[in-house]
């Protein structure tokens, strides 16, 4: 594995590619909302209860069954939904998608018109300043080294894809998944080297693996351009996810480490489905609940 050094390095000479990223935020970390969480709220709803709440910024999901699905979203709904966010004064820096690179080929295929649809979604939302895309991987942490190499070829078609729409992707590391930890993420960015793909960050995934939270920082926020967050419980093999504030993370701890590796940019909370597929979920008060365990604990760290 090339060195942090290396990493940092690459990770400077993409910054003179603009076109290609999402630029930090001048103001430092900014508190957002994936809309993930809000599948049952019209559109308009979701961003004014994020607006009112005080998130910054909002992630849209363009999962299956969500108003913002590219297939469904038509282009007077995009116009609407662009306006509406200036006059909240909501950014839009994220788009959820759910893509999986241990997928077989027609799948595949189908990802790579995925990611064509999102950058187009982006740039109609927000010419100037379109929204990045992010992702989790797919397989099984007991599958890496089976799957490592098909892994890295499917990536650098998704950066091929990624660069010609001019858009980037972030990929995120999941508990469950083949990608688990940051040096396999690291890894997966040295074979494709290409400054479409980066990191999506969440350290939920790495504090039940009992990963440091320095050293996952340590290694990560160099590429990271996109930051999900919420709580968890357990461990590997049986955890549960919950919202900011309803686990174990030290968000004032957090909060100044993001500070010290130089973060500038949105810090968003997802609501797990775990969370969100039980009876009787509020999705406002989640939001709600959220935003006051992080907004605290932000100031608190400065």
């Amino acid at each position: 594995m090339s060195s942090r050094r290396h990493f940092l390095q690459t990770a400077i000479g993409f910054a003179s590619l603009p076109s290609l990223m999402h630029a930090a935020d001048p103001r430092g970390v900014s508190l957002g909302f994936s809309l993930y969480g809000m599948k049952t709220l019209a559109l308009s709803e979701a961003l004014k209860t994020c607006a009112d709440i005080g998130y910054a910024n909002v992630e849209f999901a363009l999962n299956a069954g969500y108003p913002t699905e590219p297939g469904v979203f038509t282009q007077a709904a995009r116009k609407q939904a662009a306006q509406e966010l200036s006059a909240l004064k909501l950014e839009l820096p994220c788009l959820m998608v759910n893509l999986s690179l241990t997928a077989d080929d027609k799948a595949h295929a189908k990802a790579l018109e995925s990611i064509q649809d999102a950058a187009q979604l982006a740039r109609d939302l927000n010419p100037a300043q379109p929204a990045i895309i992010e992702t989790v991987l797919g397989g099984k942490p007991a599958t890496w080294e089976q799957q490592k190499s098909g892994m890295a070829e499917r990536l650098k078609s998704w950066a091929e894809t990624a660069e010609k729409a001019q858009t980037t992707i972030t990929i995120k590391a999941h508990v469950g998944s083949a990608v688990n930890s940051p040096e396999r993420l690291l890894w997966l960015l040295e074979q494709v080297k290409s400054p479409a793909i980066q990191v999506a960050y969440d350290y939920s995934h790495f504090e039940l693996q009992g990963i440091d939270m320095e050293e996952s920082m340590k290694l990560l926020l160099p590429r990271t351009k996109f930051i999900h967050v919420k709580d968890s419980v357990g461990e590997p093999g049986k955890f549960q996810f919950l919202l900011p504030g309803e686990g174990r993370t030290d968000y004032v701890k957090y909060f100044t480490a993001l500070k010290a590796h130089g973060y500038q940019g949105p810090v968003v909370v997802e609501v797990s489905g775990q969370i969100f597929n039980k009876p009787g979920y509020d999705p406002i008060a989640a939001a709600k609940k959220s935003y006051a365990a992080l907004s605290g604990a932000l100031a608190k760290a400065g």
